[in-house]
Order: structure tokens, then C-alpha cells, then sequence
């Protein structure tokens, strides 16, 4: 596997990046959790960013998906100028730029009243304005793909936690986004249900989708990412081809973050 994706195309390499931040700053109060983060995703890219706890990796991924705002830099979403110098557009720029990306949950997020079903056609039928026929069609097609056919008119809690987190995937994909971020999506999850939630993902990135995913399963991120980054202290430490990162760290850093993941 290389860092310039699975089976993209020399256009496709050279593509304006899906997503491009630069020198990104964030604080809460007087702690600054992201110092001077720059980092872009390319059209079919599989990035893994890796870390110890409080490192700064859901914050970026918060400021990606604009739950937070950044305090400095720049974030784009390829022609679409989210902010400059930490300055946001307008609500149709932030419209705009909510469109290209889909984001997955540690803990699922489904609307605990609304069918499976519901859950992934509300927002493509209410956000989206499109036919609800060709909506319904495509999400039954998606919970089809998830492994979750039969499933569709049961609501969350009668659903496991692998199912939960699939649902949550497929709703993610049926705006078409251009890229999917997931954050500890196995997180909450037991080994087999893990296990599961992972063959989807890999999935996805056999499908050459643009995908950025927070995860603290060093071999799934192997297996799967074509770049790796290593996050500690709010800033980008190291980062580079997958196997090259995580079985030949250059940083210290890294390295001793590693050596704790597999004592």
C-alpha cells in the first residue's frame, strides 16, 4: 500500500485535496490544544491519526467537521474557503462545506425515536430536498451493504452495538459526501463488535472513498490506512506511510507511544 492511495488515479493524486488545513490553532480557555496544525487529505486517501489520550486528535477532528471553530488558520474544503486566519464565512459557506463531509460517532448518535430506516433517509429527504422514493430506495441499498437487511424498522436500542455503529455509517454515506471522518469508531465496542465495524471500513477503502479515521487499533490502521499521523501535545509529531510510522517510527515520541500500545 502506498500514501498515495489504493488505486488512484495520476489525476486523482494530483487533485486539489478534499480537505486542506492550515496552521490550525485552537484553545479552550487558556490551554491550547492545537498548535500550528497543518494537514490535507487527498481524493481517495485513508488517513489513521493515532495517539495517547488528550493529544489533540478529536479536537482536530471537531474543527474539521466544524463542531468547533478554529481560534487561527486556514480550512477548506477543496473550492470551498471555510475559514481564513480563523475568520468563518457565512451560514452558505458553512452549508457548503457541511455538504462535502460525513462524520461517524464514537457513541452512534441515531435519533433514538426514529426507525433504522428513518435514520438514514431523514437527512438526504429534509437536508437534501431529494425524492423520498430514490431516498428510501438508496437507504435500504446502504443497510443492505452494512449487513443490516431485515433491520430497517427496528429502532437503535433493539440493535447491538456493532449494529448501532453500521447504521450510524450508513447514514454517514447516504449524503455522498466526499469524505467520511470517524472518530474511535470501535471505541465503545467488545472485540467481535469490533471486529465487524472494522470489515466495513476496510471496506469502504477498497472502495478508494476519501476516509480520516481517529483510532487506537494500531493494526487495523496498518492494515488499512495509507498514511499515518501521530498526534501528541496538540501538534503533528510524525507522520507518513502506515507501515513506515507505525513499524519504524523516527520520532521518540512515537515510538514510545507504540512500545505502551503493545506492552
Amino acid at each position: 500500500m502506498t500514501s498515495e492511495g489504493m488505486g488512484a488515479s495520476a489525476a486523482e493524486k494530483n487533485a486539489r485535496p478534499v480537505v486542506s488545513l492550515a496552521h490550525a490553532r485552537k484553545s479552550f480557555g487558556d490551554v491550547e490544544v492545537l498548535h500550528d496544525i497543518s494537514l490535507s487529505v487527498a481524493p481517495g486517501e485513508v488517513v489513521a491519526i493515532i495517539g495517547p489520550s488528550g493529544g489533540g486528535k478529536s479536537t482536530l477532528l471537531r474543527c474539521l467537521t466544524l463542531l468547533e471553530r478554529l481560534d487561527g488558520g486556514d480550512l477548506s474544503y477543496e473550492d470551498v474557503a471555510v475559514a481564513k486566519n480563523g475568520s468563518y464565512g457565512d451560514k452558505s459557506v458553512l452549508a457548503a462545506a457541511r455538504a462535502r463531509f460525513g462524520l461517524v460517532f464514537q457513541n452512534y448518535n441515531l435519533f433514538p425515536h426514529f426507525s433504522v430506516l428513518r435514520n438514514v433517509m431523514d437527512a438526504p429527504v429534509c437536508v437534501q430536498k431529494r425524492d423520498r422514493t430514490e431516498a428510501e430506495a438508496e437507504a435500504r441499498a446502504l443497510l443492505a451493504k452494512m449487513g443490516l437487511a431485515g433491520n430497517e424498522d427496528k429502532v437503535p436500542c433493539q440493535l447491538s452495538g456493532g449494529q448501532q455503529q453500521r447504521a450510524s455509517i450508513a447514514r454517514a454515506l447516504a449524503m455522498h459526501p466526499d469524505i467520511v471522518y470517524f472518530d474511535e469508531p470501535t471505541s465503545a465496542l467488545d472485540p467481535e463488535l469490533t471486529a465487524e465495524v472494522l470489515r466495513v471500513i476496510k471496506q469502504l477503502a477498497a472502495e478508494n472513498m476519501t476516509l480520516v479515521i481517529v483510532t487506537h487499533e494500531m493494526g487495523f490502521a496498518r492494515e488499512v490506512a495509507d498514511r499515518v499521523v501521530f498526534m501528541d501535545g496538540g501538534v503533528i509529531v510524525e507522520q507518513g506511510p502506515a507501515d513506515e510510522v507505525i513499524n519504524h517510527p523516527r520520532e521518540a515520541r512515537t515510538r514510545a507511544f507504540l512500545a505502551q500500545r503493545e506492552a
